[in-house]
């Protein structure tokens, strides 16, 4: 769910950038960042790839990681890393060497190094899976084979002359048994079946586990805001400086703000027609939070800076070491029992009021810096 709000949240600033120019590129320590409306990736000797926009085209293999957000999304590449990737339409025409977590409308993927996490409405999957494949679909076309254990939760289920599953393959039904399964595929002692209503979560992390993931919740935020703050450094610096200059302020928007949203979300819902559309909205509030935290995060790092007598950040190196600190400081806040949760959220409601002000500029505080 956090990469899924963090490509989101990449987008919304996709849609900032793209209003001044159609294309914007960032190449930083070996990686890529490209967000616009159409962006496309044809540069060799890239690590990680980061690309947002309405059609993203990736035809250059990447050594790293690679995160897409956009309506269309096709990859031509090779990515020896894993992938995440969140869009309308997902294509892969090459391989993937690490894991993949996907979520679309419609997706289609071929060869995958590592495990395959998947989610949509109609689900096209081909060629090797290395590991294990989680699978949760309107319409599932399987014609994968796979190493590992499958688990598939779908209406509807076709498969492929080529199928083949070597683990235990799980499948989650409205009416179990009403999914055939043909006996070359997998014999039925390896076939479990169970309700819909048994789909199962992640296991509880160890504590290295949770270790691992704080730390990568860490770069992952001071790397976004570093990323904005090199597209649109101005913007960011703006909000920054309402968020310092009169932090309750912002703090008072943020909560008008997003208790709009969610209310809205609620009349939408009561009014059964609009019933569809909450869900949206409810990604909007949850979005619009991860966008706020990583903004006020940024503007606590720097305020942490001039607290120690250190100027204002402006290159993009003191633009990211301010972000690192500002990620890493409200963290380790954040694990306070109680304290730190209201100080996150206190965090995200002010982010989402400076983020208010720069976008809409409401007339009753049209006294802002």
């Amino acid at each position: 769910m956090m990469r899924i709000l963090l490509i989101v949240f990449t987008t919304f600033f996709a849609t900032q950038v793209s209003a001044q120019d159609d294309t914007s590129s960032l190449f930083f320590g070996g990686d890529a960042f490209h967000a616009g409306r159409s962006v496309v990736h044809q540069n060799g000797g890239v690590d990680d790839l980061f690309m947002a926009g309405e059609t993203v085209l990736g035809l250059s293999d990447i050594t790293g990681t690679a995160h897409f957000a956009g309506r269309e999304i096709v990859m031509e590449g090779v990515v020896q890393g894993d992938v995440y990737a969140a869009g309308e339409e997902i294509t892969f025409q090459t391989d993937i060497l690490g894991d993949a977590t996907l979520v679309g409308r419609a997706v289609s993927v071929g060869n995958i190094g590592g495990d395959l996490r998947v989610a949509g409405s109609e689900l096209d999957l081909n060629g090797d899976v290395g590991g294990y494949a989680l699978i949760a679909g309107e319409k599932v076309t399987f014609n994968a084979r796979v190493s590992g254990d499958v688990s598939i939760a779908a209406e509807e289920l076709v498969w492929g002359d080529t199928a083949s599953i070597s683990g235990q393959l799980t499948l989650y039904e409205d009416e179990p048994g009403s999914l055939e399964v043909p006996e070359a595929l997998a014999p039925a002692e390896r076939i479990t079946r169970r309700e819909l209503e048994e789909w199962e979560g992640p296991e509880r992390p160890s504590v290295l586990g949770a270790l691992a993931s704080f730390l990568a919740g860490v770069v992952v935020v001071a790397g976004i805001a570093a990323l904005v703050a090199a597209l649109v450094p101005d913007r960011l610096a703006e909000m920054r400086r309402q968020i310092l200059a009169r932090p309750f302020h912002t703090l008072w928007l943020g909560f008008l703000t997003q208790s709009t949203v969610i209310g809205t979300g609620f009349l939408l819902a009561i009014t059964v027609i609009g019933l569809l559309l909450a869900p949206a909205v409810l990604v909007l509030a949850l979005a619009g939070g991860l966008a706020g935290y990583v903004v006020a995060a940024y503007a606590f790092g720097v305020g942490l800076r001039l607290a120690f007598g250190k100027p204002e950040p402006d290159s993009l190196g003191e633009r990211a070491l301010a972000a690192g600190i500002g990620a890493l400081s409200a963290g380790v806040i954040g694990l306070i029992p109680f304290l730190g949760w209201i100080f996150v959220l206190a965090l995200a409601l002010t982010g989402i009021g400076a983020i208010t002000l720069r976008v809409i500029r409401p007339r009753f505080f049209s006294d802002t810096l």
